[in-house]
């Protein structure tokens, strides 16, 4: 992996010749040795690079494209920070999470109605999502942001999860999900409004799910 943990808040990334990495923008805290930081605004309609722009900062706003030959540390908002290793799949994740990946992952977009039809349209708007969502896939590593800390919860046969939707930070995997309503204890004590919403993850990867239910 490219990334070493500091603490929960701070990774460190080597950087050699002939290789890149993507960060977001804002999240470089220090770095050590010849590393150049360079504004990325490639990317075609609907791509990785447009996502960034219109939900972290801006149409505007860029990926950072890192170059060079070093180490830099990142981090950003004091929000904490999970490495996540991928070896061949896809991870689905949310676009302002993203703190920094490497250049060699494949960048795109889903549709969320790809995702369980008209229902996972629906989780996008009930996790602030929207209607697309962010996938790295290949080999590679990409930290991600989460308040409280993060959690991964395994999915395999016999380990269906269910998870909060506003806890909610990515999956990868062949995974399945749905959204379903349901009454629970939030809405017997009060804090719910009337109707609970759960994500049922199924198949075989992981979950990574927040401490907190706050967004980014």
């Amino acid at each position: 992996m490219p990334f070493r943990e500091i603490n929960s808040k701070v990774v460190e990334a080597s950087v050699a010749p002939g290789q890149k990495m993507f960060s977001q923008r804002g999240a470089m805290l220090a770095y050590r040795g010849d590393v150049t930081f360079t504004p990325n605004i490639a990317g075609g309609q609907g791509g990785l690079m447009s996502m960034i722009g219109r939900r972290v900062a801006g149409e505007a706003t860029p990926l950072m494209t890192v170059e060079g030959n070093g180490t830099v540390m990142f981090g950003h908002g004091g929000h904490h920070i999970q490495v996540i290793g991928l070896e061949g799949d896809t991870l689905y994740v949310e676009a302002d999470r993203l703190l920094a990946f490497d250049g060699s992952l494949e960048q795109g977009t889903m549709f969320m109605g790809a995702q369980g039809g008209v229902m996972g349209m629906v989780r996008g708007q009930v996790t602030g999502q929207g209607l697309f969502t962010t996938t790295l896939k290949g080999h590679g590593s990409v930290a991600v942001m989460a308040h409280g800390g993060i959690i991964e919860l395994p999915i395999g046969q016999g380990r269906t999860v269910h998870v909060d939707p506003q806890a909610y930070v990515a999956h990868h995997g062949d995974v399945r999900n749905k959204l379903s309503t349901a009454v629970g204890w939030r809405d017997m004590v009060g804090r719910g409004s009337g109707e609970a919403f759960q994500l049922e993850l199924s198949g075989n990867g992981a979950v990574y799910v927040q401490a907190s239910e706050e967004k980014l």
